[in-house]
């Protein structure tokens, strides 16, 4: 197993609660997520996870608890949290009639960054993923793949302490998710924490650690190996299953 880069905490989670009117989506959450880690957020639908991210993001206020991201309080601190994290969604992200450098400078600009840092920053990125031949091509002429494993790249562009992957992998072939994660092992390797929900409980495999929600409730939270171990499971899907389906 892949070891996290420090022992640091970046993220702190202590009895959040999320309620909408009598509906709690998140009930009494506490966990840590140190710098480096990889760190897999699953559940079933309607568990609570996109909830719960979009609190971590700074985009909507708990009811009740504390949450601390990149050292700052998401609910005093919002603009401090969002300028320390990257963010990638399900859907892709990127402008599909703009080429792909016009989105990296686009992106950089939102950032902060300047104009020959994102230069810089953006002839490595494509570099390293092979695109840089294909840098004034239109985003929307890309296949999913390549455009999933640069929005992947965008998001990390200005370096940020965590990056928030909402089931990056969906919709992609087996080969391209397996370069997605080389992607997100190299940006863990820098000391980026990886924060991922993923519907591929394979996946979870790759993860340093992985929680398991269920009705709005942490069900589990540990390594693959020691889950497995823990509900006597050859398979993280099996474990998945046990927490997630009544018995």
């Amino acid at each position: 197993m892949r070891k996290a880069e420090s022992s640091m905490d970046v993220i702190k989670v202590d009895k959040l609660v999320k309620k909408f009117g009598d509906f709690t989506a998140n009930d009494h959450l506490s966990f840590q997520v140190k710098k480096g880690e990889i760190f897999g957020f699953l559940g079933a639908n309607g568990a609570g996870k996109t909830t719960a991210i979009k609190i971590l993001c700074g985009l909507s206020a708990p009811t009740e608890g504390r949450v601390e991201v990149a050292g700052f309080d998401v609910e005093h601190q919002t603009e401090k949290v969002k300028k320390s994290i990257g963010y990638m969604s399900q859907k892709f992200s990127l402008y599909e009639d703009l080429t792909v450098f016009e989105n990296i400078r686009l992106f950089g600009a939102i950032y902060g960054l300047s104009a020959g840092l994102i230069r810089e920053r953006s002839e490595r990125m494509l570099k390293n993923l092979g695109l840089y031949e294909q840098r004034n091509r239109l985003i929307g002429n890309l296949s999913l793949g390549w455009k999933q494993k640069l929005a992947f790249s965008v998001a990390i562009l200005h370096r940020p302490q965590i990056v928030f992957l909402d089931e990056p992998t969906s919709g992609v072939d087996p080969v391209t998710r397996r370069q997605f994660w080389e992607l997100i092992y190299q940006a863990a390797a820098e000391g980026i924490t990886v924060f991922i929900t993923t519907h591929y409980l394979d996946e979870a495999e790759y993860c340093d650690r992985v929680t398991i929600m269920a009705d709005g409730k942490i069900e589990a939270l540990e390594t693959p190996r020691k889950l497995k171990k823990q509900f006597d499971c050859e398979t993280m899907n099996e474990v998945f299953l046990k927490l997630t389906r009544p018995h």
